[in-house]
């Protein structure tokens, strides 16, 4: 005989927290006459966090209830990127103003965790100093970011002082306005594509003919993808992703505080041939100045009647180098968390919002200009021991002018040391490099003589990738350069995949240890590059293998 059913009480609230009236009036305001949508849950938490310092449980409820997202789905993207300080309710809310100091590898080299130490004594309980990860200025290290406002070569003092005068607010460098730009010729090819003197062909020809490859690190080349992208059917979107959070990279920046219009009319030519709808700029938090010098210039963009272009859409990331991989970009500039998509389909067939996107990197699209007006052959005389073309180095660590230096394609690290960084710092002698930032490996200098190009390093299990050089010297140790960057993939990892966040995670374990258990690294690092989802995953073993291959007496 069946028990009867209790009878269920009827809940008088809904299900979750309540919201606070006054948190949701605050992101009201906050919000005003944006429009809201899913794909800007990021720029609101950017709100938020600006204005308060920090997102408190209150904000976070009632920005859910506010977008008519769930609490889950709005919490689950806060606490992904590091810059979102997420603070629940029995939480302390963080002090108004925080110090990071860059801790990846050429800061590291520089005393970054000294200074670190020396910060926290100094500055007390009233300002936190947090370690962090690359922010693109690794030709100044150490670096200390007090707000937004960056600080090279930082030592106590300077950046005492800075917090002392409350300087906090990013500082833009001298750069090249529209009005400079156009009255040097600036924005003529696009407006010869758009009145028809000059066709698509002709331009995708010359980008062809060039050799230009993308210069993210992918490598693949732009002709062809213009053309694939093209022949999707339209609406089409496009996607430029300067999210370089590489160790080591630092020339998008560099050339975007300098020049942005010249990127800014290779977006145009892009957008245009491809007969995109909709242009979508992704920066990497880290860059505050980058980011005024842009949303000034686009905003004197639109004003220009003679140059018309399908709506542009600057972007703002939060913190997370996984978003430098296309389909995680793709998935942060939706709102969501940055993982990486299974593939296929790939993006340029299913990309931002499920249209085909033409996927750029910032570098890339800055040559367009000057390969079609000069010419392919101006590109291609360019280039050393049988390559061809122009390569942006980011140089950093022991050499006496570290910074990007615009080189031949297929130069070699010992050359690049000499003739454009002034050699080696006083006291040090060339020991070894990473010739494409943390995931690229390491190279002892007796290999210092291979061409620095694509393809040139994959035998010997490393690669170039965005061209970003890390000289290490004899007073540098090699084991510990490779566990550096083992942190930092460990801190990055977005952890979809366990290949990824266990691997780098049970790498660092064994990294530490004063004898390297060798065969069980291997195994790990076969695993992490057979089953790991993305580039992070299968890349970042890199260092750790070739210290065992190519530095077996420092073992």
């Amino acid at each position: 005989m069946s028990r009867p059913r209790k009878h269920r009480k009827t809940r008088s609230t809904p299900r979750g927290r309540s919201v606070d009236p006054e948190a949701l009036a605050q992101v009201q305001a906050l919000l005003g006459d944006t429009p809201r949508r899913r794909d800007l849950l990021i720029e609101y938490l950017h709100k938020i966090q600006d204005n308060f310092g920090h997102l408190s449980a209150a904000h976070l409820v009632a920005l859910a209830r506010e977008t008519g997202l769930s609490h889950t789905e709005v919490y689950e993207v806060a606490s992904f990127y590091h810059h979102f300080d997420v603070v629940r309710e029995t939480d302390t809310a963080p002090p108004s103003l925080t110090v990071r100091v860059c801790d990846s590898l050429s800061c590291e080299m520089f005393g970054a965790n000294e200074l670190v130490k020396q910060l926290k004594e100094i500055l007390g309980n009233d300002v936190r100093v947090q370690p962090v990860s690359c922010v693109g200025r690794c030709h100044g290290a150490p670096v200390a970011v007090v707000g937004t406002h960056t600080i090279e070569n930082a030592d106590v003092n300077r950046v005492n002082s800075c917090v002392a005068s409350n300087s906090v607010v990013a500082v833009s460098e001298p750069y090249v306005r529209l009005e400079t730009y156009r009255n040097e010729g600036g924005y003529a090819l696009y407006e010869s594509l758009i009145g028809g003197a000059i066709s698509a062909e002709t331009i995708i020809g010359a980008l062809e003919n060039s050799g230009l490859r993308g210069l993210g690190g992918a490598g693949f080349p732009v002709g062809r993808k213009w053309n694939i992208v093209r022949s999707m059917n339209a609406p089409r979107v496009m996607a430029v992703n300067i999210d370089e959070g590489e160790p080591g990279t630092f020339k998008d920046r560099f050339y975007l505080e300098r020049d942005p219009h010249r990127f800014l009319e290779g977006i145009l030519i892009a957008a245009r041939i491809t007969d995109v709808s909709d242009i979508y700029i992704y920066l990497r938090d880290e860059y505050a100045a980058c980011r005024r010098i842009l949303q000034r210039e686009l905003d004197a963009l639109q004003q220009e009647s003679a140059l018309p272009h399908p709506p542009i859409h600057l972007r703002r990331g939060a913190g997370a180098y996984i978003c430098g991989e296309e389909s995680a970009m793709i998935e942060s500039i939706e709102g969501k968390r940055g993982m990486p998509r299974l593939r296929p389909p790939f993006v340029a067939e299913v990309g931002l919002f499920g249209r085909p996107t033409l996927e750029h990197n910032m570098e890339t699209l800055y040559w367009v200009r000057d390969i079609v007006e000069n010419g392919p052959k101006w590109f291609t005389s360019f280039g050393l021991h049988g390559r061809k073309g122009l390569r942006s180095f980011s140089v950093s660590g022991r050499i006496r002018k570290p910074g990007v230096h615009l080189a031949p394609a297929g130069i070699t690290v010992c050359e690049l040391i000499d003739e454009y960084c002034g050699g080696m710092l006083d006291g040090h002698s060339f020991h070894a490099y990473f010739p494409g930032g943390a995931s690229g490996g390491i190279l002892p200098a007796s290999m210092g003589n291979i061409p620095l190009d694509f393809d040139t390093l994959n035998s010997y299990g490393c690669f170039i990738g965005s061209a970003a050089i890390i000289v290490l010297s004899d007073k540098d140790d090699v084991k510990r350069a490779a566990l550096n960057a083992m942190r930092f993939f460990a801190r990055e990892s977005c952890g979809q995949c366990t290949p990824c966040r266990v691997g780098t995670a049970k790498a660092v374990q064994l990294m530490s240890k004063r004898h390297w258990d060798q065969p069980l690294m291997q195994e790990l690092a076969r695993t992490m590059m057979d089953a790991s989802i993305c580039g992070l995953g299968q890349a970042a073993p890199n260092p750790m293998l070739c210290v065992m291959k190519y530095f077996p007496e420092e073992l």
